[in-house]
Order: C-alpha cells, then sequence, then structure tokens
C-alpha cells in the first residue's frame, strides 16, 4: 500500500468509546452525513448489538451499524469531541 493511499484510509481517524456499551472504535466524520467507523475489535465479540445478532445465527457481515454505536458517534460530533475532517 503506499503512504498516499494509507494516508487517505488513516487520516483522521480518532478512537471513540460507545456510550452505550464501551466499545472503542476508531471513527472519522468526512462530512455531515458521512461518517468512517474502523472496528479495532472483533464487533460479534465486543459490541452487544452485533454479539446478538451473530448469536440468533445472523452474519455481522450484512449489519450496516450499530444504532447505539451511530447514535454515541452522533452524539461525541454534537458535544465537539469528533469534529468533521477539514474543519480546522
Amino acid at each position: 500500500m503506499t503512504a498516499e493511499v494509507t494516508e487517505f484510509l488513516t487520516a483522521g481517524l480518532r478512537p471513540h468509546e460507545c456510550r452505550s456499551c464501551g466499545t472503542c472504535v476508531l471513527v472519522k466524520k468526512n462530512s455531515r452525513k458521512h461518517t468512517s467507523i474502523q472496528w479495532t475489535t472483533n464487533a460479534a465479540e465486543s459490541c452487544p448489538v452485533f454479539a446478538a445478532h451473530a448469536a440468533a445465527g445472523g452474519t455481522t457481515a450484512l449489519l450496516d451499524t450499530c444504532e447505539k454505536l451511530a447514535d454515541s458517534t452522533d452524539n461525541a460530533v454534537r458535544d465537539g469531541q469528533i469534529g468533521t475532517v477539514g474543519d480546522g
């Protein structure tokens, strides 16, 4: 992977702990509507929502996101803990 690709994929990622379960992910807010989330753990083991889905026989690859994590990141943006890339 080139340095430019690595920079594009990782620049702006910040650790964020879900306010619901405490799972830590890396988050980058690219725009008002677009948030990148990179899991640092196995979601099916660390996130109760993903774990429940897996326990019910579902595949977590088909889950778009955890709504509790999405709410947590949205709250962190509103609180100013996570800024949008390029906001300075």
